[in-house]
Formats: C-alpha cells, structure tokens, sequence
C-alpha cells in the first residue's frame, strides 16, 4: 500500500511540475528592407528544432513554446539573405518588434522598375509569380515556358520536341501577341512578333524571378501586349559572396554541367557575378540530339549613394536536331514506330543525318545606370544590344522527302538522293536537291528609360522613352550539294545562272529594318485600402525592306512604311479588409501590323492598306490572403479586331482581310493552402471560350492598277480559336517529409484543345464544322529534393519524374479536309516518361 501512495505521489508532483511549465509567446513583424512593406509567408522557426509559424498578410507572426532560455529565432523567405535574432525565453510574451529581410541580390529593386513588376493586393492586374526554387525543382526535362504550365491560362508544349523548340499560349494567344520580357527589356521577334525559346535555353539558370500577368498587365512601356505579359528577372549579382557547382543526368543521354560564382559587393563597391552550363543529349525524340551553352556575367558598381552602374551579358549557343513533321499523322506513327518517330531523318555514310538543324546564338548585353535624384525621383535607364546569328537547316530544289525517297523503315533516303546527284555531275549538270541553311541573323540596339516622380504621398508619375532599331538578314546558302559540283540558281537577277557552291547565297536575300520610337506616362495612386492607375502609350513604327536578289543595285531599297500605335490602360484596386480584396482594369491597343502583313507577297511593293489592330479588353478579379490560404478569381473579355491576314490569289495579288475579329473571354482562379508548416496545397482552374465573331464575304482583291480582279470569302463565326487547350487544370502537392527533404507532386489537365487551322482557307459557307478536337489529357509530374551537409558544404540533390504514368497525348495538330483524326497532319505527341536527377554543391 506504501508503494501504492509513494507512486501517487509521484505523479501528482510530476504533473504539478508539467503545469508549471513555462511558456512564452515569441511575436514580431517582417519587412522589406527597400520597400518598408510586409513580408508575407517568410518562415519564422526557432533553431534547432520544427517549432515555427508563417508571417500573414500584416507580416505578423506569432509562435508558442516551452523552450527556456536563450533561443535563436531563423527568418527566412525566398530571394532573401536569411537573419537570425538571439531572444531570452523567460514566460510570457517575447515581442522581437520589426525584423527586416534584405534583398540577397545588388540592384534588383532597380530592375524592378524597369520590369515592371507587379505588387500584390496593390496592382490591379491577374498575376502569377514563379519562384527561383519552384524553377529549379520542377524543371527537370522541362522546356523553359513549360514551368508555367500549372498558371492559369497558360498552354506551353514542345511541339516537334527538339531542344528549345516549345511554345507557349497565353489565354489562346500565341507567343507574337505575348509581350516577353528579360530585366525589362522586350525579346519578340521585331518583325513578327515570336519568342523562339531555344535562343534563352539558358535562362532557367539565372532566373530569379518569372511573372506572369495576364490580359493588360501592369507593364509600363509602349509594349502592346494582348494576351499577356511574362516578365523575366534574371539575377543580378549576389549580395554574398560563394558560388555553386551542378551536375546532373537524365533520360536519353541528357547531361548538364554548371557553374555560379560570385564576389558580393566588395570594399571598392564592385560585385560580379558569373555563370555557366553545358547540357546535352540524344533527346528524346528520333535524330534530335543536341548541344547547348548558357553564360550569364554581371558586374554592378555602386559609384554613390545616388548612382549605381550595372552591366548584364547572356547568351544560350545552342544546335539541335528538329522534327518539323509537315505531313505526319497519326498513320504514320502507328506504321513506324511510335511517338519517338521522326520523319526527317535518314542515314549518310552511315552517319545519323537530320534534315532539319537548328543552330542559333543571340547574345544580350545591357547597361543599366540607376540614379537617385531626390527622396522623391528616380531615373532607371536601360541601354542594350542584342546580335542574334544562325537559322535552320532543310531542302532546297526538287523535294525528295516523298515516298519514293523514304524508306521501308520510315527514314529519309539520303544516299539514294546523293547517288542521283552524282550521276547529274557525272553528266555535267547541278544538284537536283541540295541541304540548304535558312538564317535569320540579326541585330537590335535598343533604349529604355523609366523617370518617375512622387508628386504627393499618394501620387506618383512615372513616364519614359523605349527607343529601338532591328535589323534582320534573311537569306539561304548551301550547306551540302549532297554529291553534286553546284547547284544551278536563277533567282538572283544580278547573277542569273549561278551556279552555287557551299556557302554562296542561294533562294532569297533581303533585309528587313524597323524603327522604333515609344513614349509612355503613367499616373499612380495609392492611399490606404484604395491604388489606381491610368497609362498611355504612343509609337511609331518604321518599316523598310531590302531585297538584293530580286532587284538591281540602286533600286533594293523599298519605301517606308509607317504606322502610329497607341495604348491607353486603367485600373483600381480595393483592399476590402487585410484578407479581401477586389480589382478591375481596362484598356484598348491599336497595334500597328506586323512585317509580313506590310509586305506579303516577299516583295518591295508594300501594302499601303494595311491596318492596325485593335484590342479592347476589360477585367475583374477578387483576391483573399491569410497566413495559410491564398486565392484569386478572375473573369475577363478581350475583343481582337481587325485581325491582320492576307490572302495570296492567282500568285499575283494579295487581299487585305480586314475586319477579322476574335473574342477571347474566361474565367480563372488560383489558389494555395499552407495546412501545414510542411504542407502545401496548390490549385488552378481556367475555362475559356475563345471563337471568331465573323464572317468575311465579297472581299475585294485588287491589282497594282487598283483595279478589283477578284473577290474572297471566308467562313468562320463561332468557331473556336484553334491551337490551344482552352479548358486547363492543376493540383499540386509540396511536402517535407523530414528535415530538408522535400516532395512534390503535380497534376496538370487539359481541355477542349482544338486543331489550328488558317482562317483564310475556310471558303466554303457549307462548312462550319469545328477543327479536330483532340483528346483530353492529363499529366502528373513528381519531384524530390533533398538538402543536406557535405563536409562544410550546403548539397542540394533534385530529382525529377515527368509524366510518371507514361501517358500517350497529342499537344499539337493542324487541321485536315475534314477536320477528324484521320485527315490531321503535323500531329506532335508529347513526351513519355521522362527524369532527371542532379546535385547542387554551395560554398
């Protein structure tokens, strides 16, 4: 019975002890060191163990411990230098009062500026912001635009799958009609409008930040974008000094080598930064290896406490295998072979030879001053150069890719086509069929300068100039005769009967100029719960042409052709409470036509009549943030008039299609939920309805003398925009498992995805059937990464499954005669199970 009492006892004073155990409350606030304004989502912990919170809207954070004693408090968040403050836990409350996180990178809010990024809860504008760690743990065998796939509205593929050759949509726009740009500086293609991606294969490795702003966008220069804007921040230069060393491997002989150094800022007031990588592979598709480099330096100076100089320099040399697949259908993977199947490719002397090559290096280099003139004006100034040189590789002359050159196997028959050429030469005669180069050299000198001035505590003007000049060489020589002495060449009315050899100039020869001059102002109202904003922008395009083999010397030089566009954007946002807000915008374009629309038919002879774009486009969004839950949703309504086509009739005379117009119109909504310190939830919903309002009829087709020779119709209302999946999905799962390893998963779907098709070809009123509408699909992607200490060395380890399950899908088509399955050509699979895995060392 003693024992009975003593063991009593003892429990009643072990739980009297428990009672008393001391507790204390650790609260504070995180700020941004340049902006002043809250941190939302930094992570709080205290060192040395999993007990944490996560900042709310406020940047409040509070957390409950036991602990006695000195402690270590850890405040961390992505793109930030983390800090550690010493508390003593004594009972009670601990307020530690406002912490502030300082930018881990010199200038980036300068850049910023000039990007124009968009703020939370403050611009009014549907934004998604992809962060440096998502890009690097989801990346794996991704393309670039790829990451994005999980952002509402967005459709990226890889199309052909060769390495850089993806695209990407956005809310049914092709990448011509989505304004890209790098550290504020605009990449479309001067003349046509098109990001090629495989020119910034690079740029996973030095993006800091990727934004995504859809419809208007928050963007400050005279960029008129329609569908969206992707804003790209690549870094700048490290605050600290270190660097990181990468390898990794994956499917198909895939190998990536990279290297990061950095200086910090040093005591002269220098800092440099320096990357570069090497990746190559066989790739996954037949005959598509590749080789690719990316290099990224920039050295920042701050001269004073008012100026700082800072100079960027990128690059990606990248050649590769393509697979342009003009005719394929799903018959022809069936017959050879499977999804892998590439038919432009055969065998020479036993040596793997593609038809179709891309090799392309567009380096990019930039000086950026900041000035600080006052407490209340800035000047950001932006000066840069862009020389871009390579093309892509095909046939020249009589074709050979038909059935009579393929072999049993699928595969081109090379040396047949070089034997036939041998026996020409042996007979005196040029290469019936020869490999040509098509390029497309360029270079692009360009200014950007952002003032702005804050009248008042609540008003602020920013305005500026985007100056540009392009130049675009566009030509083809020969790059193989293919066993022949030349090839026999009559388009040069300057060298009629050339008779060509490797590297002359062969099929066309012309260049292309634009200038361009932009001026932009924008007024900026923030008080309180309540910002708004109100822009225009006005430019002026110039359009030459050069053609050196279709005209004689001194008569090359086409007129110009000049075009006035202009812009005008507002928005409002309303913060309801610190968890609700709301938010609208508006705006028109009138966009000035691209080159190839002011100049059709590959001639001097411009088209006088050709006409601006105009867009009108409105929006409304609502918005809730917590420490754990974010949401937004969005409806918008984008009109696209006078769409600029052109319809070539007889090969003589072109009709200016005006009048065609297009409705882009949905709903979107976003959201994630922290459950847990070590859990996290994402979701995206996006459903559009994109279609083309009208029909055209009677349209008249005139000749030089301005006389009606013909007439065109075309038949399109209501049927839907191809080319783009117009209903997409995504879940996405992030988890820590334990201490430094983390798992993710995703979830992508995709809908109501439509062939393309061209517009001007519908010209039977008895059809309006749809496009082919090709199977939905879905995907699942994991990931895993894992940190941990190497010696004295920060290790990273990733790992990447894409398309776990090996799913089957058809990303792209372009419609047939009767718009099924059956009659679609240049149908690209996406690809099957793909990984990779590599490791990151940090010293």
């Amino acid at each position: 019975m003693k024992k009975f009492y003593y063991l009593l006892l003892s429990m009643l004073i072990s739980f009297s002890t428990f009672g008393q155990e001391v507790s204390t409350l650790i609260k504070g606030t995180v700020i941004d060191n340049d902006n002043k304004e809250p941190v939302i989502g930094a992570s709080v912990i205290i060192e040395g163990t999993t007990t944490g919170s996560i900042t709310n809207y406020n940047g409040e954070f509070s957390i409950r411990t036991s602990k006695e004693g000195p402690q270590t408090i850890v405040v961390s968040f992505v793109g930030y230098t983390t800090i550690e403050q010493e508390v003593v836990l004594k009972g009670g409350e601990a307020n530690l009062g406002e912490l502030t996180l300082t930018s881990d990178a010199i200038g980036l809010a300068e850049v910023e500026v000039i990007a124009s990024v968009a703020i939370d809860r403050k611009t009014p504008v549907a934004v998604s912001t992809i962060a440096p760690e998502a890009i690097e743990n989801k990346l794996g065998t991704k393309e670039f635009p790829e990451i994005l796939k999980s952002t509402p509205g967005v459709y990226a593929t890889k199309q052909g799958g060769g390495f850089g050759d993806s695209r990407i949509n956005l809310r049914g726009f092709s990448s011509a009609n989505i304004a890209v740009m790098i550290n504020g500086v605009p990449v479309n293609d001067m003349e046509n409008g098109t990001v090629y991606w495989s020119n910034w294969a690079g740029l996973s490795d030095v993006t800091r930040s990727m934004q995504v702003q859809r419809g208007l966008g928050a963007s400050k220069v005279a960029v008129p974008s329609v569908g969206g804007t992707i804003n790209i921040l690549t870094k700048t230069t490290d605050a600290q000094k270190g660097g990181n060393v990468y390898y990794g491997i994956g499917n198909d002989g895939r190998e990536k080598m990279a290297l990061t150094l950095s200086t910090g800022k040093m005591d002269n007031g220098y800092a440099v930064t320096f990357s570069g990588s090497r990746t190559t592979g066989q790739g996954f598709v037949d005959a598509t290896s590749f080789e690719g480099y990316s290099y990224f330096l920039n050295v920042s100076k701050e001269i004073n406490k008012n100026h700082m100089l800072s100079f960027t320099a990128f690059g990606a040399p990248q050649t590769h295998g393509q697979r342009n697949g003009y005719n394929m259908g799903i018959e022809d993977y069936q017959r050879y072979g499977g999804i892998r199947y590439n038919s432009d490719w055969g065998y020479l002397d036993g040596q793997e030879y593609n038809l179709f090559t891309n090799s392309y290096h567009k380096p990019q280099i930039s000086l950026n001053h900041y000035w600080t003139i006052n407490d209340r004006s800035n000047l950001s100034t932006s000066v840069y150069v862009s020389v871009g040189q390579g093309g892509g590789t095909g046939f020249l002359g009589t074709s050979k890719d038909t059935d009579a050159y393929r072999r049993s196997d699928g595969l081109i028959d090379f040396e047949k086509i070089r034997d036939e050429n041998i026996a020409l030469a042996e007979q005196g005669l040029g290469s019936e069929t020869i490999l040509r180069s098509s390029n497309n050299n360029h270079t692009w000198v360009g200014a950007l300068s952002v003032y702005d001035n804050k009248i008042t505590d609540y008003l602020t003007f920013m305005g500026g100039l985007d100056l540009r000049y392009y130049k675009g060489e566009h030509y083809r020589q020969v790059e193989d005769l293919l066993g022949g002495e030349y090839f026999l060449s009559n388009v040069d009315v300057n060298n009629p009967g050339q008779k060509a050899v490797v590297g002359d100039k062969v099929g066309y020869n012309n260049d292309g100029e634009v200038y361009w001059l932009g001026t932009f102002g924008q007024l900026e109202y923030s008080k309180d719960n309540l910002s708004a904003f109100v822009s225009a922008a006005v430019s002026n395009t110039t359009y030459y042409r050069l053609d050196y083999f279709q005209y004689t010397d001194g008569n090359q030089l086409s007129d110009a052709y000049d075009f006035l566009g202009y812009s005008a954007k507002a928005g409002v946002n309303y913060n309801i409470t610190e968890n609700h807000n709301v938010f609208a915008n508006t705006g028109y374009i009138s966009r000035a036509p691209f080159f190839r629309s002011v100049f059709p038919n590959h001639t001097n002879n411009g088209n006088k009549n050709a006409e601006n774009e105009k867009i009108i486009s409105f929006e409304l969004g609502y918005g809730y943030r917590s420490a754990r839950f974010n949401a937004n949703v969005n409806v918008y309504h984008t009109q696209w008039k006078d769409r600029s086509f052109t319809k070539t009739v007889n090969q003589d005379f072109t009709a200016n299609l005006l009048g065609v117009n297009a409705t882009h119109q949905g709903v979107e909504l976003d959201a994630r939920y922290n459950v847990t310190p070590k859990l996290t939830l994402t979701g995206m919903l996006s459903i559009g309805d994109w279609r083309w309002d009208n029909d055209l009829t009677n349209v008249p087709v005139f000749d030089q003398n301005n006389q009606v020779v013909d007439e065109v119709n075309i038949y399109i209302a209501d049927l839907k925009v191809g080319n783009s999946a117009q209903t997409t999905a995504a879940l996405g799962l992030n988890y820590e498992l334990m201490k430094g390893l983390k798992l993710g998963a995703d979830y992508n779907f995709f809908g109501q995805n439509y062939a393309d098709f061209d517009p001007t070809r519908r010209d039977n009123p008895e059809d309006r059937s749809e496009a082919w509408r090709m199977k939905d699909f879905s995907v699942v992607d994991v990931n895993v990464r894992y940190n941990f200490k190497l010696g004295k060395l920060s290790t990273t380890v990733y790992g990447n499954v894409d398309n776990i399950f090996n799913e089957t899908y058809i990303t792209d088509a372009q419609d047939g005669a009767d718009h099924t399955a059956a009659t679609a050509t240049r149908i690209y699979y996406g690809l099957g199970r793909t990984w990779s895995m590599g490791m990151k060392l940090n010293f």
